[in-house]
């Protein structure tokens, strides 16, 4: 893995340097949970591939809800550090290897990951009685220790008032097998893409 932590999540850096690039939080729009290629995959190669021509990354958008998320994110970071006594390292991106896709985690801690949701009441409850991964994050989380080769990712979800949910995740083999697979299928037509339109 290649670590860029001098870098600030969501700051125009950022979003230049992952300009183009696959990230995790989207590789459910490349893969689906049965590791199966998503309907999603050639849209979103095409913002991918707009993009890497343009240098400019298509913000999403923001809801209120996602805003206040990414307010308490240095509350849920001090919990958790509380919680097991470390310190939560903070990094910019992770290139796989390959260089063609990446991770943001929201901590790296001594041997593995951490990604955190800032959620609202209703959904914590939910995913506290559920006691498990959510399944929408099952591919940001194994895509993220497939980029890393860590194996160990600990998922947690908070909302102030109620108990945080953490799940130690660990390496899905046979997913990550498929997701790779489809990774290297995608960046590769995603760079003829980008070549084309290029002219070249």
């Amino acid at each position: 893995m290649i670590i860029v932590d001098d870098i600030l999540q969501g700051s125009p850096e950022w979003f230049s340097l992952k300009c183009g690039i696959p990230g995790a939080s989207s590789f459910n729009k490349i893969v689906t949970t049965k590791g199966e290629p998503s309907k999603q995959a050639v849209d979103y190669q095409y913002q991918l591939t707009a993009e890497a021509i343009t240098g400019r990354v298509e913000q999403g958008y923001q809801s209120a809800a996602m805003t206040m998320g990414i307010e308490r994110e240095s509350e849920s970071r001090a919990l958790y550090e509380l919680i097991y006594g470390i310190d939560a390292r903070q990094v910019g991106f992770i290139f796989h290897d390959s260089k063609m896709y990446g991770c943001s985690p929201d901590a790296l801690c001594e041997t593995w990951g951490l990604e955190m949701k800032n959620v609202l009441p209703k959904t914590q409850v939910k995913y506290l009685l559920d006691d498990k991964l959510p399944a929408d994050y099952f591919q940001q989380v194994q895509g993220s220790m497939l980029v890393t080769g860590f194996e160990r990712w600990d998922f947690m979800s908070y909302s102030p008032g109620l108990d945080p949910l953490i799940i130690r995740c660990e390496p899905d083999l046979m997913f990550q097998e498929k997701l790779k697979e489809q990774l290297e299928v995608f960046c590769f037509e995603l760079a003829k893409l980008v070549k084309k339109l290029k002219g070249g």
